[in-house]
């Protein structure tokens, strides 16, 4: 199992090794020493979801308040998605990047988010199945979005017209959720990820 930092600091693409014969194939999705190694702390989980949706569909941009914020471990246990990981927090030295991973069921590899960071992907096949595991449990009123589409992130979505919920359709540019303090803070992200490591260190 492979860890490797992504552009966007406090995510990371984890690449497991695959054993398989004529049976079929096994492999580890998730350890905690792994990841504690690579991260610098445990990751604390308190809800799994599945998403399944049809090709086109686009989901995100989502992300909770911190703290607590919700961490992810995302993976594609069936047909492909493009996940995408922007970095909304106010301050911090790659503000507005963003940076895609393919995610499918072929190399199995999986993409892990700190808390404050933004979330979304572009499913690829029909019953696109997207699993991950959260750091916290879901809390409506702390949950935001930032518009997909936005020109200003420049996410080139690999659909031609976007599938959206409602929700996400109505979801404000990311100057305009700058603008009316919904954006995380680079500091008070920081900080809760350092209150996250073993004490000792």
């Amino acid at each position: 199992m492979k860890f490797r930092e992504l552009s966007v600091s406090g995510a990371y693409e984890i690449t497991p090794q695959v054993n398989g014969d004529s049976r079929g194939s096994f492999l580890e999705w998730y350890r905690h020493d792994y990841f504690a190694e690579a991260v610098g702390h445990r990751l604390g989980l308190m809800q799994a979801n599945i998403s399944v949706s049809r090709a086109g569909t686009v989901r995100g941009i989502h992300f909770a308040d911190v703290p607590p914020g919700q961490a992810k471990f995302v993976a594609c246990v069936r047909g492909a998605v493009i996940d995408v990981v922007v970095d909304i927090r106010v301050g911090s030295p790659t503000f507005g990047l963003h940076e895609m991973v393919r995610l499918d069921d072929v190399d199995r590899r999986s993409v892990y988010l700190s808390e404050g960071l933004g979330h979304g992907f572009c499913a690829l096949t029909d019953d696109a199945t997207l699993v991950y595991m959260c750091s916290t449990s879901y809390n409506p009123g702390a949950e935001h979005a930032v518009h997909p589409l936005d020109p200003e992130l420049g996410i080139d979505w690999p659909a031609g017209t976007p599938t959206l919920s409602q929700r996400d359709a109505a979801a404000p540019s990311l100057q305009e959720a700058r603008q009316s303090g919904l954006l995380p803070r680079f500091e008070a992200c920081e900080q809760y990820t350092q209150s996250l490591r073993p004490a000792h260190e």
